[in-house]
């Protein structure tokens, strides 16, 4: 199934792979056992901050209405959000209008594209496994591991953490811990 209306990585702004401002997301989903429950990562590109959220039944709504609720309330303005080319996120237009962004979409089988949330992804993998039934982690399992990854100093950030860059950037106000 080709996703209607799809914008390619390749209209993506340059500036975007510099990592010169915050807000540039790759945004992906991690599959429970079963299917049935999933958790929707967004990794932002600069500081590598992570945002994840629990959300069941993969359908294109479910996960549009993750995102744009973990992204709305952020400090930062929203620049960009790169996607693979899964269905779930087939409501990436009512994204975009909401967050008043656009959404990117990689070239198929090209997860090198999203690096940055591949990376987290497998960093998420430690604490959730694939054979691991999401129906068991309670929300406060995915704040402990995303606060952990967050607070995680990084030798490609100075050796700051990706919480430490998100939030110490110019006019950024912290939203909690």
């Amino acid at each position: 199934m080709k996703l209607k209306n799809r914008l390619s990585i390749d209209l993506r702004p340059a500036v975007v792979d510099t990592r010169q401002h915050l807000g540039d997301w790759e945004v992906d989903t991690i599959i429970g056992k079963g299917h049935r429950h999933d958790i929707v990562s967004l990794t932002e590109r600069k500081s590598r901050y992570a945002l994840l959220k629990k959300f069941e039944r993969k359908t294109a709504q479910a996960v549009g209405d993750t995102v744009i609720e973990l992204l709305k309330s952020l400090p930062v303005r929203v620049h960009t959000i790169t996607s693979d080319n899964g269905r779930e996120f087939a409501d990436h237009e009512r994204i975009a209008r909401e967050l008043r962004t656009d959404v990117y979409f990689a070239h198929p089988y090209s997860s090198w594209e999203r690096a940055t949330n591949e990376n987290m992804n497998g960093l998420v993998r430690q604490d959730f496994p694939k054979k691991l039934n999401f129906a068991k982690i309670t929300d406060e399992d995915i704040e402990f591991v995303m606060k952990r990854l967050n607070n995680r100093p990084r030798k490609c950030l100075d050796f700051k953490s990706p919480k430490q860059v998100f939030f110490n950037h110019s006019s950024v106000v912290a939203l909690g811990s």
